[in-house]
């Protein structure tokens, strides 16, 4: 299988002692793939490494090829992304948040605009002033302004936070769907184990910084009863190692 996302010997350490150390691993085209770990594990370090909004310490992520050091707007040119919180201008609508981000791509027009407010169901509310939303809402609204390029790599940290049961069911359906429909691939960190065993098909654990195994979600399936119960056993097998 083609591989969309390469990661290489991928190592950040803070002053505090924590970060992520020596993270290998691939992603193939097409795939949905979780990283799975508790808060404070290192996903959100590793996709800001990934993004070019950190440098490591050491190793290199390769996306489509293209290293995130070396070749960083080759690299980034199909990819969207949520990193940590969404942050849009406060005081604009949705609308016109979305306006602005559209002027960094050739392809998107005011029908794409409408189609990505559609697809997370923030379209009624694209005249309002995003000071006024809640903290689902602007989630919904971060994912439209990732999947505006109709980028073939989507790198989404956490994005399930803040919304509502309803509204985990739609975003998901709508990953499956994608991924699905276009090949998109899917770069998913999430600590909500239930929504990443319904929605990724390959699953990589990290804890403490380190990343503990990458299994498909089917394999994991046949051994375990749930994701849970796989998740537990290893975390438990490094603890009392």
């Amino acid at each position: 299988m083609d591989k969309a996302i390469v990661i290489e010997n991928l190592t950040k350490r803070y002053k505090n002692n924590r970060g992520i150390s020596g993270i290998h691993l691939e992603v193939g085209k097409g795939e949905i793939f979780g990283f799975l770990g508790p808060n404070g594990a290192g996903k959100t370090t590793a996709m800001k490494i990934m993004t070019g909004l950190m440098k490591p310490d050491d190793g290199d992520v390769k996306i489509n090829g293209f290293s995130i050091l070396n070749q960083y707007e080759q690299a980034m040119a199909n990819v969207g992304c949520i990193i940590e919180h969404v942050t849009p201008y406060p005081y604009l609508t949705a609308y016109e948040n979305m306006k602005m981000c559209a002027r960094y791509y050739d392809n998107v027009d005011e029908k794409r605009i409408d189609e990505c407010l559609e697809m997370t169901g923030m379209l009624r509310f694209k005249k309002e002033r995003i000071k006024n939303y809640s903290l689902g809402m602007r989630q919904r609204l971060g994912i439209s302004l990732a999947f505006l390029s109709d980028p073939a790599i989507l790198i989404l940290d956490e994005p399930l936070n803040g919304l509502d049961v309803e509204g985990m069911v739609e975003i998901r359906k709508l990953i499956l769907e994608t991924a699905e429909k276009k090949g998109t691939t899917f770069f998913i960190s999430s600590h909500l184990i239930h929504d990443v065993e319904l929605t990724c098909n390959k699953v990589g654990l990290i804890y403490n910084g380190k990343l503990l195994g990458v299994d498909s979600t089917e394999d994991i399936l046949k051994n375990y009863s749930s994701l849970e119960n796989y998740y537990l056993s290893e975390v438990d097998e490094v603890e009392h190692a």
